[in-house]
């Protein structure tokens, strides 16, 4: 199921990610550690693939829907076990 959230939103929760959480993510879901970054916004799609990421204008960097959940629900996942 897709969900929409804030550019800004993603990208902080991102940096709030502990060291090594993309490539056990990658890991995790057999993917590549470049396709886990664009998931959180980067642009290299070279070296991975396009992640189901939308961007459309507006407040707060704008909106971003997400095609599929399993990252973000992941790096919640592993921000809720660090606190």
């Amino acid at each position: 199921m897709a969900k929409i959230i804030t550019f800004n939103q993603l990208r902080n929760l991102k940096s709030q990610l502990p060291d090594g959480t993309i490539h056990q993510i990658a890991d995790r879901l057999n993917l590549p550690v470049q396709s886990v970054r664009n998931y959180f916004g980067g642009t290299d799609f070279n070296e991975g693939g396009h992640m189901g990421f939308h961007l459309e204008p507006g407040p707060d960097g704008g909106y971003v829907t997400l095609d599929d959940t399993r990252i973000l629900d992941m790096a919640l996942e592993i921000l809720e076990k660090k606190d």
